[in-house]
């Protein structure tokens, strides 16, 4: 509206609204309709000779509002005609509202107006365009030679606003401003965070464009737009061609990430293949946190399909955590090693992210912390972990399994069956039979290594109870209880029948 008051030759004058005049003009249009309204969509200079305006001060004042309420840029009354002058309550309507209104002469043609502002309009467009033709090979320059911040920077100058790029967790990684606002006022609508692309307003009434960064599955975050009109055509194109640019590059960089994961993964199975004779592991130092030390990790499944699924669901792990991969994987155990400060934090968070349809089936065992020479050892730790955890739990370590760890290894447990079978039936027929309660109190006896009293107490019955007790197991299962290794035999054959 502004530009439009100030061509000379058209000769108009703002009668009042001034505080619209920097409202953008989409087309113009004349009118003589009462109740215009329908055919509005915003941005009109509406033109009309008052031919059919309302008569009374709450009609026009309606009229006014409709005109507001449909988002026009403005009214341009053409004098002379049906009116001499612009009614002043008119004018005064529509300067208590802020929409701007135009006395157009008798002399200048409404067709004057619309061919001006048509001209206006191409120029514009054409200029916009050369500034796209010129932004687009700049940024494409910008990523080759400086990365994002560069593509950011470019894109802001290309839109006259700011420009905030968000990673995946919705923080601002880089900004720029073509305005020279300090980005730490930048406050984004909540739909930024919820939609993959979209428009919206923020709390300054500035227009909010943003739209996903993202290669096939694979997103990297949001570009984002702020500006003080909304979007044309041509900044629609800049922004997305920015995105591309920036995809483009991730893509790029995740080539070479699949490639180092790809060389870590052959190190790791040349590592556990080689031995613990083998003690050159230099090539695994990456993994290793700043102490030099390390953690295994074993993670198995049921199935081959849920250990490509699982597979997925470690490599995103390892992207969030920002920290090298070095994984083997062999049939249904992924074998991995991770920095020994960051890997109880970096397991759990893998448990929690596995999905639904697989998580029943997943165990996750951890090693202590270890040097890179004792990897063997801390990969075996990390595999009997793994063995004894519940499926679907928490990660187990295997410095909380002491007590535990013969019963975790498949072999152990069917010696330790064999001996339950073969000793311990004939003290469960003998219970069936008697209605006696040895069984329980053998257990009793062992788990208080072999002390009467203790044992007693744990069942409520009286020493010489349990002394006689004792005595009729002994002569059932042919064993003598008073050798620690015979206890402790059955103790485990005890814990393994369950």
């Amino acid at each position: 509206m502004r530009w439009v008051l100030a061509q000379s030759e058209l000769a108009l004058r703002l009668r009042s609204g001034a505080e619209g005049v920097d409202r953008a003009i989409e087309l113009v249009l004349t009118t003589e309709l009462r109740d215009p309204f329908p055919w509005l969509s915003g941005g009109e200079l509406v033109l009309t000779t008052g031919l059919r305006l309302p008569n009374s001060r709450r009609d026009r004042t309606a009229y006014l509002h409709g005109l507001q309420a449909c988002g026009v840029a403005g009214l341009g009354f053409g004098i002379g005609l049906s009116h001499p002058e612009i009614p002043a309550d008119l004018i005064r309507i529509a300067d208590r509202i802020g929409f701007p209104l135009v006395e157009v002469p008798l002399p200048t043609p409404f067709a004057a107006i619309i061919r001006r502002v048509s001209q206006r309009s191409a120029e514009l467009r054409y200029e916009e365009a050369l500034r796209a033709s010129d932004a687009q090979p700049r940024m494409t320059r910008a990523v080759v030679t400086e990365g994002a911040p560069a593509v950011v920077r470019e894109l802001a100058a290309a839109l006259d606003g700011r420009i905030i790029m968000l990673d995946r967790t919705g923080a601002i990684v880089h900004a720029h401003s073509a305005t020279g606002r300090p980005e730490s006022t930048v406050e984004l609508p909540a739909e930024v965070d919820s939609a993959d692309s979209g428009v919206s307003t923020d709390p300054l009434g500035e227009t909010v464009t943003w739209q996903q960064i993202a290669v096939e599955r694979k997103r990297y975050g949001r570009l984002v737009a702020v500006t003080a009109t909304p979007l044309s055509s041509v900044g629609r194109i800049l922004l997305g061609h920015a995105g591309s640019l920036l995809a483009l590059d991730f893509a790029k960089t995740a080539r070479l990430e699949s490639i180092q994961r790809a060389l870590n993964s052959q190190a790791l199975g040349l590592a556990l293949s080689a031995g613990p004779g083998s003690t050159d592991r230099t090539h695994l130092a990456a993994a290793a946190d700043a102490d030099g030390r390390i953690r295994a990790m074993v993670v198995t499944c049921t199935t081959d399909a849920e250990m490509t699924a699982l597979q997925q669901e470690i490599r995103d792990a390892f992207d969030d955590a920002d920290c090298p991969q070095f994984t083997s994987t062999v049939g249904r155990r992924t074998t991995a090693v991770l920095p020994a400060r960051a890997a109880v934090q970096f397991a759990h968070r893998l448990s929690d992210r596995i999905s639904a349809p697989i998580r029943p089936s997943v165990r996750i065992g951890l090693s202590g912390a270890q040097t890179l020479a004792r990897l063997p050892g801390a990969v075996e730790a990390a595999t009997l972990a793994a063995a004894a955890a519940g499926p679907g739990d928490a990660p187990l370590e295997f410095g909380s399994m002491t007590g535990t760890t013969l019963l975790s290894t498949e072999a152990s447990r069917d010696v330790l069956d064999t001996i339950a079978t073969a000793v311990l039936e004939p003290l469960v027929e003998h219970d069936d039979s008697h209605g006696t309660d040895l069984l329980r109190s053998l257990r009793a006896f062992l788990e208080a290594n072999g002390q009467w009293e203790s044992a007693a107490a744990e069942l409520g019955v009286h020493r010489h109870t349990m002394r006689n007790r004792v005595a009729t197991i002994q002569s059932i299962i042919a064993c003598d209880l008073g050798l620690a290794r015979v206890r402790a035999e059955l103790l485990l054959a005890l814990l393994s029948r369950g």
